[in-house]
């Protein structure tokens, strides 16, 4: 592109930053963090630990861009203007203008070894420019019904997001889906028919975590969709014309069931 990214950051002295990869952290992907909710994302910068490991002026964030591997996201530049012991270990922040116009849009490839902090002067050479998005990411494209298979706090981004890609290519389909539980290793097909679109049918996923199917409720204890987040996974293995017959749609699932053995000890199928 002709620039690297301490030009197009106004990096003057990288001396003066920590870089913050933040990753995923046991519980949650920040990728994810990032596209439902950025100022969810912004106390991510806040939290100072007992180390505190973000001991320089400034500090340069980069996102884990988990779906293409050692890529990140850009998620900011700020100021530390305060370190707080007394209340939680946290810092106050304040993101750095100069940069705001590339949060979120500027992808760049690094290989980093585990941690969440480092010295950014040994790491800027590094950096390499992938693209610059055209707009703030928002959670992946839709890129076809053979190639739906999300992370459940993915999907959640995209459907508090309504983003416009996937409500139109799911909200007039009919289909069948597997849910597999990292956890346990159980998997669950269900379907949507009838005036239930799948955009429709995930979309109670999102607001239940379990879209009241008998075995998954008991899943979640505190009824958060913690559970879902940490281990659900969507795939859609068959999408269907609205105008095809419900009978036809429920074949399918009951095809799919026996062939994936979701009935009984194996999965979360009750009938």
């Amino acid at each position: 592109m002709g620039f690297d990214v301490s030009t197009i950051l106004g990096i003057a002295d990288a001396s003066q930053f920590k870089l913050h990869a933040a990753r995923w952290n046991g519980d949650e992907n920040p990728l994810d963090v990032y596209a439902r909710d950025p100022e969810e994302w912004q106390r991510w910068n806040t939290w100072r630990g007992t180390k505190d490991d973000f001991n320089r002026r400034y500090i340069l964030s980069l996102i884990h861009f988990y779906p293409e591997g050692a890529v990140w996201l850009f998620g900011g530049a700020f100021e530390v203007l305060t370190r707080r012991p007394e209340h939680g270990h946290t810092y106050d922040i304040r993101e750095l203008d100069e940069a705001k116009p590339l949060v979120g849009r500027l992808k760049v490839s690094l290989n980093l070894s585990r941690g969440r902090s480092f010295l950014l002067e040994n790491q800027i050479d590094k950096i390499e420019i992938v693209e610059v998005l055209k707009e703030r990411y928002t959670g992946q494209t839709f890129s076809g019904y053979d190639n739906v298979s999300l992370e459940f706090a993915m999907l959640e981004t995209l459907v508090l997001r309504q983003r416009l890609d996937w409500k139109t290519a799911l909200a007039n389909m009919k289909g069948v889906y597997l849910i597999v539980d990292r956890k346990t290793g159980k998997k669950y097909v269900g379907s949507a028919y009838g005036e239930t679109g799948i955009w429709s049918r995930w979309g109670s996923y999102v607001a239940t975590g379990h879209g009241f199917n008998k075995q998954l409720i008991p899943l979640d204890k505190d009824q958060s969709v913690a559970y879902a987040r940490e281990n659900f996974r969507l795939t859609l293995l068959e999408a269907w014309p609205f105008r095809t017959e419900d009978v036809v749609i429920i074949k399918r699932e009951s095809f799919w069931k026996e062939a994936l053995l979701t009935r009984g000890d194996w999965g979360y199928n009750s009938n």
